[in-house]
């Protein structure tokens, strides 16, 4: 496990703003955001897992006036969001070993921070991340759906070894970690990058029922 987040680390020191800048045009990402800001209350606590450069997911959030924490594998992404983005916390950690208390966030952001864990890590720590909620809160899930286990890529000139599941299996995985999927958008987008390849994108924008306790 140590091994694969330092994989995913090194992927992502190497990156940096170049992340940011091909991923900013994103309409799908910020409209995501936006279906979340509608969903929170005043001063609402989210946990942002794989907050890379902090932008825009951190910082749509703590503009709105939420408590923002931020986890990433990445130290050079964990820096630049801590300098980007200061009104929210980042915290340098692998998920799938970070302790989460029950109910302690209201939302809970999950962009494409997944696909370089196996099937079965995917599952554990959605489940988690579903605990971590307090009932009724939102999460929001952003992945490349392929039916791909441990898959040889170039992510914009960096390789990658990526794992993910079909889209209707996305879906179930997501049910079965407790949660409700309220929408589902998907979309294509060519990051903005020279090596930046069109790819296929899906949100979906969940809730935790309050009976799920």
């Amino acid at each position: 496990m140590a091994d694969k987040g330092q994989r995913a680390a090194a992927v992502f020191d190497a990156l940096g703003l170049t992340y940011e800048k091909a991923f900013a045009r994103s309409e799908a990402h910020l409209a995501s955001l936006e279906w979340l800001l509608g969903r929170l209350g005043p001063g609402s606590r989210i946990l942002d897992v794989g907050s890379g450069t902090g932008r825009p997911t951190a910082s749509t959030l703590v503009a709105a006036g939420h408590e923002v924490l931020g986890v990433d594998v990445s130290p050079v992404m964990v820096d630049l969001a801590a300098r980007q983005v200061p009104q929210a916390v980042f915290r340098q950690a692998d998920i799938r070993e970070l302790p989460l208390e029950k109910d302690s966030f209201d939302a809970v952001c999950v962009y494409f921070s997944l696909l370089q864990m196996t099937r079965a890590e995917q599952s554990e720590v959605l489940g988690r991340l579903a605990r971590a909620l307090r009932p009724g809160g939102s999460l929001v899930l952003a992945t490349v759906p392929a039916d791909v286990e441990d898959l040889a890529v170039e992510f914009m000139g960096q390789p990658v070894r990526a794992t993910s599941f079909a889209a209707e299996d996305v879906v179930t995985v997501v049910r079965d970690a407790g949660l409700a999927v309220q929408h589902e958008e998907a979309v294509e987008f060519t990051p903005d990058h020279p090596e930046g390849a069109t790819e296929p994108h899906l949100f979906l924008y969940c809730g935790l029922p309050a009976r799920a306790r």
